[in-house]
């Protein structure tokens, strides 16, 4: 019996090639229990997102601190400033994610301006104001992040009046 070599080569590359593509794709197939639980790894897996220093304002993770444009004050029991943040991601996708999320995390919409090169996303929860500016730049897209006392009293009376304003 003879054994073609060409043929015996083309068998080996086919299945080296089926072993390395079921390396690159092996969680991609995979199933999930029916219970619709999953382990703890799948679920380190999927954060996209994490709070800095606002407990209530969720930032993607594509995104990194811009430190010495980073100002942020914490009292007891409140926590304002800007932060400044850089990354590749598209205009519009930064600002889906912040108008899906903040309402998540139960802030109102007040105003919402966009420009060819700047969005504005402004919203407001208790007693405090939260402005989301998002910018693109040649090659990063930067977002500045604030949250502040709302600038009119409320009914916990931790926001200033205006006569406590200075100019």
């Amino acid at each position: 019996m003879k054994i073609n070599v060409k043929v015996f080569v083309n068998i080996g590359i086919v299945v080296l090639l089926a072993f390395f593509i079921s390396g690159c794709f092996g969680d991609t197939f995979s199933s999930k229990p029916e219970d619709g639980s999953s382990d703890v790894q799948s679920k380190s897996r999927k954060t996209t997102a994490v709070y800095y220093d606002f407990e209530d304002v969720l930032i993607p993770m594509e995104l990194k601190v811009v430190e010495d444009k980073t100002v942020v004050i914490s009292t007891p029991g409140f926590t304002s400033g800007i932060i400044t943040l850089k990354g590749r991601i598209e205009r519009r996708s930064l600002f889906n994610f912040f108008n899906n999320n903040m309402q998540k995390d139960n802030w109102n919409i007040l105003s919402q301006i966009k420009s060819p090169g700047t969005t504005i996303m402004v919203f407001q929860k208790a007693a405090r104001i939260s402005v989301i500016t998002i910018r693109s730049e040649q090659f990063n897209t930067y977002v500045e992040v604030g949250v502040a006392p709302s600038a009119v009293g409320s009914e916990a009376g931790t926001g200033f009046s205006e006569s406590t304003l200075v100019e």
